[in-house]
């Protein structure tokens, strides 16, 4: 009769042998999605870490490698990522509204009121597994990548400054935020710079305090000509009950000393 200590090592035996023919079924589906490159990815056990953003309905997504070699990409509908794998599979999940590329995240918006991040975050970091672990490149050779501050020989000397502060100085904390901003234009008969902010920035309610305390304040100091900053995309709606908006709009009065039942609205963060 096998002692004790026998029939454990044989029940360990039998559980180690029952996981590695697991394991090894596992590695087999795997490689069949690209001659083993999902099974390396696995084993090098990526990490994805979710990172909350100012605006309630965006997460900044960190994969723990490079996203883009260069530039940001923005992916506000369905229709616009047909040239990414990555941004088709996160718009496949039900909920999703838009999703932005930067250096080394990906900011990923839902619907508001709709899906809760509880129920979506686990959908997202399993699709950004899989696209990693397939091996496919991110955007298709046929994407363009935006180039919005790259100066210019017929630029004028304001028009310069402007870019280059706004990818020195602005850009940099914007990108911390899940967004981005880029420079549209400059009219230089009324001194107005207008700039699109995409990413969590799009959508955000607090995209007013960024403007007028953040880009449009050092604009303003550094460039003299610059009168004011406007975001060029569609107005956002706002609750008047709103706290925050209350907030914001009593901030933006003091900043122009203007008082509006309309307030200041624009759509960056």
């Amino acid at each position: 009769k096998p002692s004790e200590r026998e029939e454990r090592r044989g029940r360990w035996a039998t559980s180690w042998r029952d996981r590695m023919q697991s394991l090894l079924r596992l590695r087999s589906s795997l490689g069949k999605l690209g001659g083993g490159t999902a099974w390396r990815a696995l084993r090098r056990s990526m990490f994805i870490e979710a990172h909350p953003t100012p605006n309630i309905n965006s997460l900044k997504f960190h994969p723990g490698r490079q996203v883009l070699e260069k530039g940001t990409m923005d992916f506000p509908n369905a229709r616009t990522a047909m040239t990414s794998p990555l941004a088709k599979a996160l718009f496949r999940i039900d909920g999703v509204s838009s999703v932005f590329f930067g250096p080394d995240f990906v900011t990923v918006s839902k619907k508001a009121d709709e899906t809760p991040w509880a129920e979506l975050k686990p959908e997202i970091f399993s699709a950004m597994m899989d696209f990693y672990a397939s091996g496919a490149k991110i955007v298709g050779d046929e994407a363009e990548l935006n180039s919005d501050t790259m100066i210019h020989e017929d630029d004028s000397e304001i028009v310069a400054l402007i870019k280059e502060l706004l990818d020195t100085r602005i850009r940099p904390a914007v990108q911390d935020d899940g967004g981005d901003i880029h420079y549209v234009s400059f009219d230089e008969g009324t001194g107005v710079v207008t700039v699109q902010l995409q990413g969590a920035c799009s959508t955000c309610s607090s995209s007013k305090v960024t403007l007028k305390s953040g880009v449009e304040n050092m604009l303003m100091h550094y460039v003299p000509e610059v009168t004011e900053v406007v975001a060029m995309d569609e107005e956002i709606n706002e609750d008047p009950n709103d706290p925050v908006i209350k907030q914001q709009k009593k901030f933006v009065e003091e900043m122009t000393g203007e008082k509006s039942d309309k307030g200041y609205t624009t759509p960056a963060c």
